[in-house]
């Protein structure tokens, strides 16, 4: 089992520019729990699923306007990439690290 706990400095390309953000990540079996914080505010993990060391989770966003996000990635060592579809907006590639 990978582990995918730790807190990540992440960056997501959108169509508003690059959004920094820390990731938390809090696994249980093959859920997990955490939030977004950055500089649209704090969004809470929805629907967290794991799986080896691939993630999964949803999350409300409110800031600029309400929108149901949808994330998945994977997590490699401290490195962790993947995508965020945000509705009409299409697909916003997300990367990071695992701070120390």
């Amino acid at each position: 089992m990978a582990n995918v706990d730790g807190s990540y400095d992440v960056t997501i390309k959108s169509p508003m520019g690059d959004q920094s953000g820390v990731l938390t990540v809090q696994s249980d079996g093959d859920s997990f729990t955490g939030q977004m914080a950055g500089g649209l505010g704090t969004m809470e993990i929805n629907d967290g699923t794991v799986d080896g060391d691939s993630l999964s989770w949803t999350m409300d966003m409110t800031v600029p306007m309400p929108m149901k996000l949808e994330a998945s990635a994977s997590v490699d060592g401290d490195a962790i990439s993947g995508e965020v579809k945000a509705g009409a907006f299409g697909s916003m590639a997300l990367s990071g690290v695992r701070k120390a």
